[in-house]
C-alpha cells in the first residue's frame, strides 16, 4: 500500500484511495485487485470493478461471504459527497453479469452504497425503512453487514435499528415521574421519525436524568435494535456514579438487574471489551 508521506506525486484521488484502503483494512476488509481477489475471505473490497455497459467502473465492490453486497464511490478529500450519490447508485444497479451471479440485491440493487473521500464516509443502507445517505464515522466491519443481512432474512420489516425503533412496545410508566416519561417517549419518537440526527433532553436538577438515560438505554438495547451504547460523562466521578446507576437498575419487565442481562463497563486504557453493551467514558478517554 502506498504511503502518502513518501509520495507527494499522487493525485488527489489517488491519495484518497490510499486513505480509503487503510480505513477498509482497519475495519477488517481485505482490499484486493479484481484479478487476484480471494472471495473465500469473510469480507473483501475489490478495486476497480467494471460494471454493466453504460454503468462505468466501480471504485470498490464489497463482498461479504462471497456475495457482492455494496459499492464505494471514491472521491478526493473536500468533495461534497452528497453530490456524487448518483454515481454510486448507478454502480449499485448496474451489475455486470459476473458480479450479479455472486450478488445479494434488494429491489434490484446492492443494499449498501457508500461514498468516501478518505476523510468522510457516507452510506445508504437499503434495509432502512427510508433509505438515504448518512454520514458515518468509518466503514462498518464485514460482520456488521453480515449481521444486518441475517436480520433482514429473519425479519425483513425490522432489519436495522431504524426499523426496530418504529415498533417499540409501550413504556412501562410505573415508578417513573411525569418528566421522565415525557423525556423517554420524546427520545423514542425522535428516533422513530428520523427527522434529526440528534436530540436534546433538558431536565431540572434532581429530576432523575441519569435514571431516565439508563431506562432509555435498556429499552433501546432490548427493543430498539441497539447493540452498543456509548455513555459520555464530563467527569470521572460522574462515570462512577453512572456505572452504579446501571448496576442498581431493576428492569421493569422481569425485575432483574440490567447488568445481569447486558455488560456495562467503564472505558479504560486497555480499550473496550467486545462483550460490552454500554461503555461509559469521558470524551478525553475516548480519544486518548
Amino acid at each position: 500500500m502506498t504511503d502518502i508521506g513518501d509520495n507527494s506525486q499522487l493525485t488527489a484521488e489517488q491519495r484518497a484511495r490510499v486513505l480509503i484502503d487503510r480505513q477498509l483494512t482497519a475495519a477488517g476488509w481485505a482490499v484486493q485487485d479484481k484479478g487476484r481477489a480471494n472471495l473465500t475471505l469473510p469480507g473483501v473490497a475489490v478495486r476497480e470493478v467494471i460494471m454493466a455497459s453504460g454503468h462505468g467502473r466501480a471504485d470498490y465492490v464489497l463482498y461479504v461471504d462471497r456475495r457482492a453486497v455494496g459499492v464505494i464511490e471514491a472521491k478526493p478529500e473536500g468533495t461534497t459527497l452528497s453530490g456524487v450519490e448518483w454515481q454510486s447508485a448507478r454502480y449499485a444497479t448496474g451489475l455486470a453479469p459476473d458480479v450479479r451471479l455472486k450478488a445479494l440485491t434488494l429491489d434490484d440493487r446492492l443494499p449498501f452504497v457508500f461514498e468516501a473521500s478518505g476523510s468522510e464516509v457516507h452510506v445508504t443502507n437499503g434495509y432502512d425503512p427510508v433509505p438515504r445517505a448518512r454520514r458515518i464515522f468509518t466503514f462498518p466491519r464485514p460482520e456488521t453487514l453480515a449481521r444486518t443481512i441475517r436480520d433482514a432474512e429473519t425479519d425483513p420489516a425490522a432489519a436495522t435499528w431504524r426499523a426496530k425503533v418504529r415498533s417499540m412496545p409501550a413504556l412501562i410508566t410505573e415508578g417513573l415521574r411525569p418528566a421522565q416519561i415525557t423525556a423517554i417517549e420524546g427520545i423514542e419518537r425522535s428516533l422513530a421519525e428520523q427527522r434529526y440526527s440528534r436530540s436534546l433532553v433538558q431536565m431540572a436538577t434532581g429530576a432523575g436524568k441519569t435514571y431516565t438515560a439508563v431506562t432509555t438505554c435498556y429499552r433501546l438495547l432490548k427493543h430498539g435494535g441497539f447493540r452498543r451504547i456509548l455513555f459520555l460523562v464530563d467527569r470521572n466521578n460522574l462515570g462512577s456514579q453512572t456505572l452504579a446507576e446501571f448496576q442498581n437498575y431493576a428492569t421493569p419487565d422481569d425485575g432483574r438487574r440490567l447488568t445481569e442481562i447486558y455488560n456495562v463497563n467503564a472505558l479504560t486504557s486497555a480499550g473496550m471489551l467486545d462483550s460490552s453493551s454500554v461503555v461509559i467514558s469521558t470524551i478525553q478517554r475516548v480519544y486518548a
